[in-house]
């Protein structure tokens, strides 16, 4: 199984969207690297939904329904057909507890190295699976009280 973090902006396609919609088309991704990633998911991996922007934090886990296959919206925008756009279907599992900050991530010393922080514009990305436990336990309630 692998691990990875997809980043959206709440107020475009928030976790209550997501929830709301119960499955969705992970679409609309740009950045060869970022697609990359998407090609490289493979079914039940599990991703941490990051807000971005507003109040940038992890906020809810969801996995991976659906590999990767042709971007449906490329079809109104035939120039990007080239490029290979791919998209993933996403289910969310559950809403953490707390929200993880950003300034949270920033401040643990083992998650130094994430990519959220290297690579900060990247909309998708791996985790390891040591910086996906401790990010889902540093969402859990009875680890902010």
């Amino acid at each position: 199984m692998n691990y990875w973090l997809v980043k959206s902006e709440p107020d475009h396609y928030g976790w209550h969207h997501f929830i709301e919609q119960g499955r969705a088309i992970w679409e609309g991704v740009r950045n060869y690297q970022a697609r990359n990633n998407l090609k490289a998911m493979q079914l039940g991996d599990q991703v941490l939904f990051y807000h971005s922007v507003i109040k940038p934090g992890v906020v809810g886990l969801a996995k991976v329904v659906q590999e990767a296959y042709p971007d449906p919206t490329v079809a109104n925008e035939p120039a990007q057909a080239k490029f290979g756009w791919v998209v993933v279907d996403l289910e969310p599992i559950m809403l953490l507890d707390k929200p993880v900050p950003l300034a949270l991530i920033k401040a643990e010393p083992l998650l130094a190295n994430i990519s959220l922080i290297r690579q900060s514009r990247l909309s998708v990305m791996p985790i390891r699976p040591d910086e996906f436990e401790l990010i889902l336990k540093m969402g859990q309630k009875e680890n902010y009280e």
